[in-house]
């Protein structure tokens, strides 16, 4: 035993309890502790059978995360696996809320597994890079057959336990106390004289139809797009292959192999990286854990465009009653149209009941009248991204909600501050910025103005958790983090359009490298508009020496804004979304070089890549030194989350440790000489080089 393990006697039932809080990751002590307590059980003649059972919050989260940089210290869990399996007694797997990675694999190397109602189920290794590594690929598939097993480790999502049970993950679920009933199923276990189940000795279950005969092939073919580039989702499903088609220990050697493979690779060191980032943000140094909050029990949106839309049906899947608040009866009827439809597709989709759908439905009301929001205790205003028109949504707002109301805004670029101080509370104003569309996307990039409250922080953090999105705290600037560096990045995507390549040669560089689409097709999916509406306000503080390219302002100005209008960089077929090159914006480009005196050339996918990430780079580690991001783990979860930055590589500051700060500061300075001071290196980058150090390391 060890001191997060407890064993005990309840009858004849010896009950082993982890206690590794948080989450009873399956630590060294935790393993040695389980073992030992195997031991002993084997030893007592008068304990019948085991339980394994975990205290607080979850049965097991799986393995230790941190120890992966570390050689494995013995037992493994693979080792207690086989421990459990050798033992002459049946052992008992009791589950509550979640059994996830190496948590479920220990459950399945018990005889049996009950669950709350609670308990949710799962391999999640697919999604930090890794394959199952003890033995999650060859005991599932010999429980619940090949089809099934794939879905839940390609997947990586929990499975609840009444689908767990239905599947054949779990041999019952019990009501009421679960150490209770998990010592009374052992018992009649013992009293039945049930035979030993290990799950190793079973034969893996073929698939059967519709799965059957190309299961793999489909597997494959279905993880396509999502997993495109990542090596851990080929594994996995070779990895079950196996277990059709060897002998166990053979697959479980293969197994190994695959997971060591993974777990040393850059995809891997990256995804785990994210995992720790995306928790990481939520900590904020000077807000404590124990920060009052304002209870948010109804909320409203002003405008109900596409944003406000997509926000009202945020709050609504939540559970939040949501007012959504439009001074124009027609856009109101369009945008509350809007939702009906989004969630209509939802039902046809099989993603919610017709139930779940009336439910949402009845969460929100619109109204044109400010009167109707009064009680709301969080606004959030989602108009036109035009400063004078915020001003006075805000002056409105502050004379007609609540004293405590937060007051927040869902700008992309404009200066909090100057929203904040036109209402007589700037400590309870913020910016949330939602990404579109807001109940797809998962970012919300939280602003933080100069005098929002701890309070207020603390508030709409935690708001972002119960809206399902990972919040992350910045500062104000234009732009704030996500949109600075986005226009650093597409700056020099124009760039390279005036200087000789065209839209479709960036945007295929930019999706080989990992990104689900480039900057001009991602433009067009958004709407060339708002960018123009930012550009426009911007051109009266712009330097008349700095470089600017006028292509993006002349494609908009033809009215040409992307999908929505059927044409921006590219064109589209009716109702299609496929782009499609287009000689006239050819033209236009060429044009606009003659016009500049640029003589075009021909441009490499390397140049492309460096000229548009390092930009990237380069302003990331300005804001970081800036102070407007307050860890470079939060930069790489905004650009993964928000910009569709690829996982597998971390996020742009941990692709740039990839690298190497002094490779790319030698590029920078390379580019800074060639392109001038849109290159200038940033003076953070240049420390990092000289002290041989990354952006993750202190």
């Amino acid at each position: 035993m060890t001191d997060v393990v407890r064993y005990e006697r309840r009858g004849a039932t010896g009950v082993i309890t982890i206690d590794n809080p948080p989450v009873n990751a399956l630590g060294i002590p935790v393993r040695k502790g389980v073992f030992a307590c195997l031991d002993r059980a084997e030893g007592d003649a008068d304990v019948t059978a085991l339980v394994l059972i975990g205290a607080g919050r979850c049965f097991s989260a799986g393995a230790d995360i941190r120890e992966f940089s570390r050689p494995p210290e013995p037992p493994t869990v693979r080792e207690v696996i086989e421990k459990i399996r050798d033992c002459p007694k049946p052992v008992i797997a009791a589950i509550h809320e979640t059994a996830l990675g190496g948590g479920l694999e220990l459950a399945l190397g018990c005889d049996y597994r009950i669950g709350a109602p609670s308990a949710r189920v799962g391999l999640p290794e697919v999604k930090l890079g890794l394959v199952p590594g003890a033995g999650g690929t060859q005991r599932l598939p010999r429980l619940i057959g090949v089809g099934p097993a794939l879905r839940v480790i390609l997947g990586g999502e929990p499975v609840p336990a009444a689908e767990a049970l239905a599947l054949g993950i779990l041999d019952e679920v019990v009501e009421g106390n679960l150490a209770d009933g998990a010592v009374a199923f052992a018992e009649r276990v013992v009293a039945e004289g049930r035979p030993a189940h290990r799950t190793r000795d079973l034969e893996a279950k073929p698939p059967k139809a519709p799965d059957a005969p190309d299961v793999f092939d489909r597997a494959r073919k279905g993880i396509g797009r999502r997993a495109r580039g990542l090596i851990a989702p080929d594994l996995c499903i070779e990895s079950v292959e196996n277990a059709l088609r060897l002998p166990f220990d053979e697959a479980m050697r293969k197994e190994r192999e695959f997971f060591v493979r993974c777990r040393e690779s850059d995809q891997s060191k990256a995804q785990r990286h994210v995992f720790f980032a995306e928790r990481q943000a939520a900590r904020i140094p000077d807000v404590p854990a124990d920060t009052a909050v304002i209870s948010i029990r109804r909320a409203a949106v002003i405008g109900c465009g596409t944003m406000g839309a997509g926000i009202a049906i945020t709050f609504a899947n939540a559970g939040i009653p949501v007012h959504v608040l439009d001074v124009s009866r027609e856009a109101l009827d369009a945008g509350l149209g809007l939702i009906r439809k989004t969630y209509a597709a939802g039902v046809s989709r099989g993603r919610i009941s017709e139930a779940d759908r009336e439910a949402r439905m009845d969460l929100i009301t619109g109204t044109a009248d400010y009167a109707g929001i009064r009680d709301a205790d969080i606004v959030i205003e989602a108009v036109f991204e035009e400063m004078d028109l915020k001003k006075k949504v805000f002056q409105t707002l502050d004379r007609v909600c609540k004293a405590d109301t937060i007051l927040a805004t869902n700008t992309s670029s404009l200066d909090v501050n100057e929203i904040a101080v036109t209402t007589a509370r700037p400590e309870k104003v913020m910016g949330t910025h939602f990404f579109s569309p807001a109940h797809v996307m998962r970012l919300m990039e939280n602003v933080r103005g100069e005098k929002t409250s701890k309070e207020t922080v603390a508030s709409v953090m935690g708001l972002s958790r119960r809206l399902g999105k990972i919040g992350v705290l910045v500062g104000v600037c234009d732009g704030f983090v996500g949109n600075r560096m986005y226009h650093a990045y597409t700056r020099e995507a124009n760039f390279l359009l005036e200087e000789g390549a065209l839209p479709q040669q960036v945007d295929k560089a930019i999706y080989d490298f990992g990104f689900p689409m480039g900057p001009f097709t991602t433009g067009d999916l958004a709407g060339l508009d708002v960018g123009w509406r930012i550009r426009q306000r911007r051109a009266k503080t712009r330097d008349p020496d700095e470089r600017y390219s006028p292509i993006a302002d002349r494609i908009c100005e033809m009215g040409r804004f992307g999908q929505k209008t059927g044409a921006g960089w590219y064109r589209y077929e009716k109702g299609g979304r496929t782009p499609i090159p287009d000689p006239e914006i050819e033209k236009l480009i060429v044009g606009v070089s003659d016009e500049l005196g640029i003589q075009r050339r021909e441009i490499g996918d390397r140049e492309i890549l460096e000229r548009c990430l390092y930009a990237l780079i380069n302003e990331g580690a300005k804001i970081l030194d800036e102070g407007l991001a307050l860890r470079a783990g939060d930069i790489d979860v905004i650009w993964i989350y928000g910009y569709g930055f690829p996982v597998h590589r971390g996020g742009p500051l941990f692709h740039a440790d990839t690298v190497g700060a002094n490779v790319i500061l030698d590029a920078v300075r390379r580019l800074h000489g060639t392109h001038g001071a849109a290159f200038k290196p940033a003076p953070l980058l240049e420390r990092l080089a000289r002290e041989g150090r990354g952006f993750h390391q202190g």
